[in-house]
């Protein structure tokens, strides 16, 4: 029958940047490195005193860039 049958339970799922990180460790190294920068960047902003829009946006994006931060360095293990 349908979705009866057993497939091997050692495919392991990999994204695409996992992939890629597995691949060429040294192109996620420049992703984190990249990210880093991006952080401090913002954070410095931040600091400095922006609009009350703009400063939603680059809480968003400091978000982001820290959640990218972490899946980059779970990957490179």
């Amino acid at each position: 029958m349908y979705g009866l049958k057993k497939e091997p339970q050692d495919k392991k799922f990999a994204f695409d940047l996992e992939r890629e990180i597995q691949e060429k460790p040294t192109h996620g190294k420049k992703l984190l490195e990249r990210a880093e920068k991006n952080i401090l960047e913002i954070k410095k902003q931040l600091r400095e005193g922006i609009e009350a829009n703009q400063f939603d946006r680059l809480g968003i994006l400091l978000h982001g860039y820290s959640a990218l931060q972490k899946v980059l360095k779970k990957a490179m293990k």
